[in-house]
């Protein structure tokens, strides 16, 4: 039996919390498919199609990881691509509260819907996307946030 499992997140930009989650991820699943979500409500620094290549760069030595970009209620992609877990990283009591919340409305959509929930590193349990962006908008270095991948492209599409 395939375990798959879905990864989701905005990934705006993915940084080394996420990938952590990611390679844990892959040593108890046999696929992970991390989706991108085009959630434009957030107003995302990056297009969708520039935050689902940066996904795919900083994962292509992960040969179980499938990158997607998406753009539905959670539980229909799960539907769609037979995967009855969700993968989630947990950074903090606030991080709990918002995740404990979508993971009773996705299971009270779909009854065999599996939210698992990760602890990142230690090294990385401060890591966020709005930190990474918060630190670009000053020009800031963010080379021990991110993959050398991700740098590259956040400098290329910054441009």
């Amino acid at each position: 039996m395939n375990r798959r499992a879905i990864y989701p997140g905005t990934f705006d930009p993915i940084t080394n919390g996420h990938l952590d989650i990611i390679k844990r991820a892959c040593n108890m699943f046999d696929e992970i498919i991390v989706a991108v979500a085009d959630s434009e409500a957030k107003k995302p620094m990056f297009t969708l199609e520039q935050r689902v290549q940066m996904v795919q760069a900083a994962t292509s030595d992960l040969p179980q990881v499938e990158v997607i970009g998406f753009d539905k209620l959670l539980v229909d992609l799960s539907d769609d691509l037979g995967a009855n877990i969700v993968v989630r990283g947990l950074r903090a009591v606030s991080d709990f509260e918002y995740e404990l919340q979508m993971g009773y409305a996705n299971a009270s959509l779909k009854k065999d819907l599996e939210t698992i929930y990760l602890m990142p590193s230690l090294e990385h349990a401060f890591v966020s996307s709005s930190v990474v962006r918060s630190i670009l908008a000053f020009n800031g270095k963010v080379d021990h946030l991110v993959s050398p991948s991700t740098l590259n492209m956040i400098e290329r599409f910054s441009k």
